[in-house]
């Protein structure tokens, strides 16, 4: 069915129609990514290793994958160019317009798998996020909490659980933005057992962007019109009912949280905008002035969570006007914003100069967000307290998890490998980079050298604070 000079959509499309199979699920089941065959058919670059991996899938399956699409040519010339071109800076690249300008790194489920599970970041900025239950002052009739990118829900999980252990008696009004479809089923995956232990919770997820989540409404006329909006109402008194009726959502996450790739941005872009509302059927009375109904949602938000919201080279001016400003305005008087982003200065960060010297994706501290967000802010910025903290206080530290024993003489390859994936991902390095250094040993022997230097792997984040005074 397949040959070379076919395109390799050519060959998927024909799998999946004689297969009976869709595009997301030979995704997933392929390369463990539901949004491969759009992003490919949006123009989308791959790496070797990925068309490796499609490559045996369907070769497994009977059927001969071209050895030399079409959509791999550009990369394939951009990993061949002399190492000096290869290492060129990010503004080089977008100038030039190379594949660089449309790189989504967050959106790497790998590397992003590998690095929630074998670092303990989530874990320290849920504890962050804790320190900050402390201030709040919630109202009636719930406790109001945003969460600016949940990711896998991980850290929502961790935060609802302390919610709950100083909030036991009080409702919660939980929302969460992500646009990835995988990661929307990773945080509802987890999320039975939160609404089975504080049963008077709503919860919210949206794909929408910073400026219209937080409301719940779309801006655009085109967006408003095709809104999805789906309310669930769980029966059932256990978690493993509650689980099962989530479950019972995929085929309809899989029809309505369709995204592309922006033209301009290469930022991933909701194809509708969608708002699910999940809450217990059986506190539905309880519950009946939280539940949001469509066109009538407030943002007066108590706490909002704001975990590497923007990628570290965006410029300031744009995280402070399309992502932080927004934010702010959804505060209650009384709300707080706690931002956190990575700082560098750390391990993680000798490694990636080892092999890049003078990289520096970390230009932006949080003395600059908040100067821009004030600026933003204009007059209304005297509604709001702006906090930097002392390093003591602003900065956590963060590790890669390691037995006692790894880091000897002779570190293993896999920890070498987890270390290495680590630090690339937390300085948002493009793939293109990457390929052209994967052939080399060097990154394993900067990796090597560092992990001995201090004995483990750490990384610094940053947090910063925005309340709205309640005067």
């Amino acid at each position: 069915m397949a040959h070379a000079a076919v395109g390799l959509l050519d060959s998927i499309s024909e799998f999946c129609r004689r297969a009976g199979m869709a595009e997301s699920t030979f995704g997933r089941r392929a390369v463990n990514d539901g949004k491969f065959v759009s992003r490919l058919r949006d123009g989308a670059r791959i790496t070797p290793e990925t068309l490796e991996r499609v490559s045996a899938f369907l070769t497994t399956r009977g059927v001969e994958a071209p050895t030399a699409p079409r959509e791999l040519l550009p990369l394939l010339r951009v990993s061949g160019l002399p190492r000096m071109d290869a290492r060129m800076d990010v503004g080089q690249a977008n100038a030039e317009g190379a594949p660089s300008r449309n790189f989504r790194f967050f959106d790497n489920r790998q590397k992003y798998l590998l690095f929630v599970n074998t670092c303990s970041e989530k874990e320290m900025v849920a504890r962050r996020v804790g320190l900050e239950l402390a201030h709040l002052h919630p109202e009636p009739p719930a406790v109001r909490l945003f969460d600016a990118g949940m990711g896998d829900g991980t850290v929502l999980t961790r935060v609802m659980r302390e919610m709950h252990r100083r909030l036991p008696t009080l409702p919660f009004f939980v929302v969460g933005k992500e646009i990835s479809l995988e990661d929307t089923r990773l945080c509802l995956d987890k999320m039975a057992d939160r609404f089975h232990e504080h049963p008077a919770t709503v919860l919210v997820v949206t794909n929408m962007y910073y400026t219209e989540a937080p409301w719940l409404a779309p801006k655009s006329l085109s967006g408003a019109t095709s809104l999805v909006w789906h309310e669930v109402a769980l029966t059932g008194g256990t978690a493993a009912e509650f689980s099962e009726q989530i479950e019972g959502l995929e085929p309809l996450l899989a029809k309505v949280w369709q995204a592309r790739h922006s033209p301009k941005t290469g930022n991933p872009v909701y194809e509708r905008p969608a708002a699910l509302v999940i809450y217990r059927d059986d506190y539905r009375f309880l519950l009946d002035d939280i539940i949001p109904r469509q066109g009538r949602a407030r943002a007066d938000y108590d706490l909002v969570i704001a975990s590497q919201p923007y990628r570290a080279r965006v410029p300031v001016e744009f995280k402070a006007a399309k992502i932080i400003a927004p934010l702010v305005r959804s505060l209650r008087p009384g709300g707080r914003l706690l931002g956190i982003h990575s700082r560098g200065r750390d391990p993680g960060m000798e490694i990636i100069r080892k092999v890049w010297p003078g990289e520096d994706p970390f230009k932006t501290s949080r003395h600059d967000i908040l100067r821009a967000a004030r600026a933003e802010l204009g007059r209304d910025a005297r509604h709001y307290n702006f906090n930097a903290y002392a390093d003591q206080r602003a900065e956590f530290r963060y590790s890669m998890h390691t037995l006692p024993t790894e880091i000897a003489a002779g570190i293993g390859t896999s920890t070498l490998l987890a270390a290495w994936n680590a630090a690339v991902y937390v300085a948002q390095i493009d793939d293109e980079r990457l390929a052209a250094e994967l052939g080399a040993r060097r990154y394993i022997d900067a990796t090597h050298e560092v992990l001995q230097a201090h004995g483990s792997l750490w990384f610094l984040d940053e947090s910063y604070v925005i309340s709205r005074k309640r005067g």
